[in-house]
């Protein structure tokens, strides 16, 4: 019950953060994606079902406060959520060079799959356009975000993983 307590509690903190604090502090009109490392990080370390919960979530929300569509994000998000969470197995916490790059190529998958069902089905072919001017600076971006922000979330994790095996051995 404590980690649906604390995982609603950072989604919530992610999606408000993404949507003020970094509106501030975007770079002309790029805003790292909180929610994309929030649902990879807890993909690759909860395994595919937390994954894919996490992300319908995330993606939720985006879709109920900003999305043209209702269930795209949240769609997109499950599918990074579950492969992510494929990744759960070779999941080192010592190691961040794997996080850094599922993070990266979901926030590239979640810009082309955006891409592809908002522009391209309405034959509007400027992908280089798109790539380069919001798919490239907002993948830097989130690189840069996930430096400090996923080092955080791991913590968070261990915390959680420590009192559940408190919890666990009260009952042995």
């Amino acid at each position: 019950m404590k980690r649906f307590f604390v995982t609603v509690i950072l989604i919530i903190i992610c999606f408000v953060f993404q949507t003020t604090v970094f509106k501030g502090l975007a770079f002309g009109g790029i805003v790292p994606n909180l929610l994309i490392i929030l649902t990879a990080s807890f993909g690759f370390m909860r395994g595919e079902r937390t994954g894919v919960i996490i992300g319908f979530f995330c993606g939720f929300l985006g879709d109920i406060f900003f999305g043209n569509v209702l269930g795209l994000n949240a769609m997109i998000y499950m599918y990074i959520g579950y492969a992510n969470g494929k990744f759960n197995r070779i999941f080192f916490p010592e190691d961040i060079k794997l996080p850094l790059g599922l993070i990266l190529v979901s926030d590239l998958a979640y810009g082309f799959a955006y891409y592809v069902t908002l522009f391209l089905m309405r034959m509007r072919f400027h992908i280089g356009y798109y790539f380069s001017h919001i798919i490239l600076p907002e993948m830097v971006y989130t690189i840069l975000i996930t430096l400090f922000l996923y080092p955080l979330i791991l913590w968070i994790n261990k915390k959680l993983e420590d009192s559940e095996k408190r919890g666990a051995r009260k009952f042995v």
